[in-house]
């Protein structure tokens, strides 16, 4: 990595715009960064820091330090820092932009900016930059990638800070480990020795959960076997507990084994003695089905013969039954016959009663006569219904006339009323339209004039507010500037009685054996002492700061003050010398005439709307008006032709309807007494044909009764039954011989008659003994169901656990395994000797790396005297392995770092930072650093040291690097000819640069 260009604008104390050209700096290899304290030395590292990672180093960083933007800035002046750099053959451009509160574009107060970046690349061969990404998280991820260093280990490398590193040779192991973690990012092996200790943690808990599983189902087989079973006394993760578990369940299953055998010898002696007393309880119950059946059989013949007389009556009722069954053909063809005749007799009776009287004793022959002439009759009234239907027609026709004649002469009426009033109507349309038109014209007018007087009130409101603040703001500036002079004698003062006490101040810092910063003596017999009333460094600084800060405010109050006066010449050129009250009135009466005028325009267009439609209402009324008159023409011959009509039609219609009032309704008293008339002869001719069928079935069924052996129909009639009375007989006569048949049948049983002849059984004796039989089996075969099952959870239990322990045997071993390697990379195992974690372990390996990257320079610096080495003894009960020591040459001793002197401690932290940057670099993957910054500490050395250690950095250009340093000491000004100047003033600081 090379450093070309940086650029600097309004960051930290430089308040405009600065360039350093670090290819002129770096041509000779060596160059000088120097200044006054306070000036912005290390602001030029930190903008370089800013430009690449996007934040300065650490306490600086914004919300904990100063802020990037510089105070001297302008207002409007946005804080950037630009970086031009060579990076793997690269040459990139950086443009960093912070968050800013700028001033607001339009009113007062300001607005926040977001930070910005840009990240291009130069190309070769187009010969111009292009752009590659403007997101802080691709570019900062790019650098990144590119340098091979995260912010910290850019700052320690490639910024080197000897104070850190001198207290790095006399920190502990642990403020080592913490510098050393942060250089060379080793928290991935911290994170190993974390996930190994929770690996372990988990497989811990996992192998507890296995031995829990254990001995739940132990729990369960001893539930199972009873007691035939002892738990093992061992606690989950304890060594031994699955095969204490196994054996256990082992013997278990084998007591299980026994129980079932002798169960089922139990069992099988039950079942014997119940299949015994199960068949002595069958021939109980056979002998005793027996008896009872032939008990029964001799209950039910006497009862039949109790009975018997019943029976005979019921067969004799069967037989007249069946000869009266020969008469019910002809009784109910005689009974259908009467009710026909019956019915015929009624209607005929309805008919006649519906007849005139001349029509009372006319026989079916007359009737029939009747029906013919009111037929013919009615046939001639066709011709006259034709005509009355017609004069109806007549009649709405002319109705129809005379509404119409009405409804035309109200519409001619008002049609003559509404054109009456025609000319006044439109006239005052027009006028309406004419007022709306001047009153357009005039709006117009009145908004010309309206938009200058609105700005000129504008323009005297702010004159008259720029008034007062002017002199509001010419009394600030008059106050600020006094305080400006006051602060600045006060200031001068205090300078002038520092610098008389100067000496006293430099005498403060001098130690014995140290060098005189003045005149480089090492001894200091009379240093000068401060006076009652010195004046201190912060004292001045204190003064000088105020001072500053009054200057300010007085800069910023007579800024204010010009830019209200501006404001209010402005203003009082567009308002002019009226006064606001005036203008403020003639606004007011200006827009008070607008809106009455745009009020009066609005009329125009309802006004056009309203004529024009009264227009089209006068051409609809005048047509309305002359339809009238031409419809009432046509209606005057219509009505003459329908009245001439009428006429005729009811002359012929007064012949045909006779009495009646109409011709339909003669023509329905016709059809309706021909329909009577009809019935009637109907109604006669049927009760004469249902008489003489009566006659001929009575005839019919005296001659059946006489043949079947009746006296008289009515005999046989009551001999006769219904379906459902025979049916119910028949049943009781087939029940009485099948009962007949059954009670024989029984007591001819040769074995039910033995039955009847032995003593009567004692059945409940024998249920209650084949009872208690079958109890004693049922007991017997639960106690063997119990041993079978007793047997088979045992066996699923043992096979579950067995599987268990055998899924468990890996997982025990990745337990004990992890274990292991936990305690070794934690340090807390006994094979770990020195009882070093892996992360102190991998730091310890680094620092050695770095030590002997150290050592060759260090040599060079003290003649060859110091060599430092790497220590891993323990210190104290403590842990080992970031110790680090010294090699003095000249004793042959080994010694702590914190022994060395000031001026040792310095080139051995620097002989350190220079090999530390070697080995970070190497590991960041070979990336070259072309530059490097090394910041003070060069006044604890004296002339031939520093001549050393000069030779040292200058050897560094032997691999192509440049390195600048940054320091007060006055003879690094005379050794280094390229120099980097910052110099501080009130406006803010600025850099100086001279080349070779």
């Amino acid at each position: 990595m090379r450093l070309h260009r940086l650029d600097i604008t309004a960051f930290g104390p430089f308040g405009g715009s600065q360039t350093v050209d670090f290819d002129e700096l770096s041509s000779a290899g060596l160059f000088l960064l120097h200044g006054p304290t306070g000036a912005g030395k290390t602001s030029v590292l930190d903008a370089v820091c800013y430009a690449l990672y996007g934040s300065v180093p650490g306490v600086r960083q914004s919300g904990q330090g100063l802020t990037l933007r510089s105070d001297h800035a302008a207002a409007g002046t946005r804080t950037e820092v630009r970086l031009e750099l060579t990076v793997a053959e690269r040459r990139l451009e950086l443009t960093r932009q912070p968050p800013w509160a700028r001033p607001k574009k339009r009113g007062t107060g300001s607005t926040l900016d977001k930070a910005q970046s840009w990240l291009r690349e130069y190309d070769a061969t187009a010969g111009a930059w292009k752009d590659l990404s403007r997101s802080h998280q691709e570019i900062g991820e790019e650098i990144t990638q590119l340098l091979g260093m995260s912010r910290e280990q850019f700052c320690q490398v490639v910024l080197l800070p000897q104070g850190e590193f001198a207290r790095f040779l006399r920190s502990d192991a642990e403020a080592r480990g913490k510098l050393l973690g942060r250089l060379f990012d080793t928290h991935r092996f911290a994170e190993v020795e974390k996930r190994l200790a929770d690996r372990r943690r988990a497989t811990e808990a996992q192998v507890r959960e296995g031995d829990a599983q254990l001995l739940a189902d132990a729990h369960r087989m001893q539930q199972a076997a009873g007691d035939a079973m002892e738990l093992p006394d061992l606690a989950p993760g304890e060594p031994g507990l699955a095969d204490a578990v196994l054996g256990a369940a082992a013997v278990a299953r084998s007591t299980a084994r026994e129980q079932l055998t002798v169960a089922q010898g139990g069992l099988a002696g039950s079942e014997s003695a119940q299949a015994a007393a199960d068949r002595e309880l069958a021939d109980v119950r056979e002998l005793a089905r027996l008896q009872q059946r032939f008990a029964q059989a001799r209950e039910r013949a006497t009862l039949m013969e109790e009975r018997a007389d019943g029976y005979r009556q019921a067969q004799a009722r069967m037989e007249r039954a069946r000869k009266a069954e020969a008469v019910a053909p002809a009784l109910e063809l005689r009974e259908a016959a009467d009710t026909e005749h019956r019915d015929a007799a009624r209607a005929e009776t309805r008919a006649r009663g519906l007849l005139p009287d001349t029509f009372a004793g006319a026989g079916a022959a007359g009737l029939a006569a009747a029906v013919r002439r009111a037929a013919e009759e009615l046939g001639g009234l066709e011709s006259a219904r034709r005509a009355e239907q017609r004069l109806t027609e007549l009649r709405v026709e002319r109705a129809e006339l005379d509404r119409q004649e009405r409804a035309d002469e109200d519409v001619r009426q008002e049609a003559e009323a509404w054109l009456a009033e025609w000319d006044t109507t439109r006239a005052g349309l027009q006028a309406r339209i004419e007022s709306a038109q001047e009153a357009t014209t005039r709006a117009e007018q009145l908004g010309v004039r309206r938009e200058p007087a609105e700005r000129r009130l504008g323009a005297a409101r702010q004159r008259d507010q720029f008034a007062g603040d002017t002199e509001d703001t010419r009394r600030q500036v008059l106050a600020s500037a006094e305080r400006a002079v006051e602060a600045r004698a006060h200031w001068l003062d205090l300078k002038e009685q520092r610098l008389n006490g100067i000496a006293a101040e430099l005498a403060a810092h001098l130690t014995d054996g140290a060098p005189c910063a003045v005149c480089g003596a090492t001894e200091h017999p009379a240093p000068a002492r401060k006076s009652a009333g010195h004046v201190d460094r912060a004292a001045e600084e204190q003064a000088l700061t105020a001072h500053q800060r009054a200057e300010e405010q007085r800069t910023e109050a007579e800024r204010r003050l010009g830019v209200v006066r501006e404001a209010l010449a402005a203003a009082t050129a567009e308002a002019g010398d009226a006064p606001t009250g005036q203008l403020a009135d003639e606004v007011a009466e200006l827009e008070r005439l607008y809106e009455q005028a745009r009020r009066d325009a609005s009329w125009l267009h309802p006004a056009t709307e309203e004529l024009r439609r009264a227009e089209q209402e006068h051409e609809r009324r005048t047509a309305i008006q002359q339809q009238a008159a031409v419809r009432a023409a046509s209606r005057t011959t219509l009505r003459d032709t329908l009245d001439r009509e009428r006429t005729s039609l009811e002359g012929e219609l007064a012949q045909s309807r006779g009495t009646a009032d109409s011709v339909a309704a003669r023509a329905a008293q016709l059809e309706r007494q021909a329909a009577l008339l009809t019935d009637a002869a109907d109604a006669v001719r049927t009760a004469e044909d249902t008489a003489q069928r009566l006659k001929d079935a009575d005839a019919r069924l005296a001659d059946a009764a006489f043949r079947a052996g009746f006296d008289t129909p009515q005999a046989a009639a009551v001999a006769l039954l219904d379906d459902t009375a025979h049916r119910e007989l028949q049943r009781r006569l087939d029940a009485w011989q099948s009962e007949e048949a059954a009670v024989r049948a029984v007591l001819a049983e040769a074995d039910t008659a033995a039955a009847a002849q032995q003593a009567p059984v004692d059945l409940d004796l024998a249920e209650r003994v084949a009872t208690a039989a079958v109890q004693r089996t049922r007991n017997a075969a639960s106690a063997r169901d119990a041993a079978a099952r007793r047997c088979t959870e045992l066996d699923r239990l043992s096979a579950r656990s067995a599987a268990g322990a055998r899924q468990l045997a890996p997982l025990r071993e990745e337990y004990d395994r992890v274990a292991r390697l936990a305690a070794l990379t934690a340090g807390t195992s006994a094979d770990n000797e020195r009882r070093m974690r892996l992360e102190s372990y991998v730091l310890a390996a680094r620092l050695e790396q770095v030590a002997a990257a150290a050592s060759v320079r260090l040599q060079r610096m003290s003649s060859g005297r110091y060599t430092l080495v790497h220590s891993d003894d323990r210190a104290g009960r403590g842990r080992s392995g970031l110790g680090l020591h010294v090699v003095d040459a000249w004793t042959g001793r080994e010694r702590d770092t914190a022994t060395l002197s000031g001026g040792e401690t310095f080139f051995a932290s620097l002989a350190l930072a220079l090999g530390l940057a070697d080995v970070v670099t190497d590991e960041a993957g070979g990336v070259r650093l072309d530059t490097l910054f090394i910041d003070e500490g060069f006044g604890s050395l004296d002339e031939q040291t520093l001549d050393e250690v000069l030779d040292v950095l200058d050897s560094l250009r032997e691999r192509d690097r440049s390195v600048g340093i940054v320091s007060h000491v006055a003879d690094l000004r005379r050794r280094i000819h390229a120099q980097l100047e910052v110099v501080k003033g009130r406006d803010g600081s600025a850099v100086r640069q001279r080349g070779q």
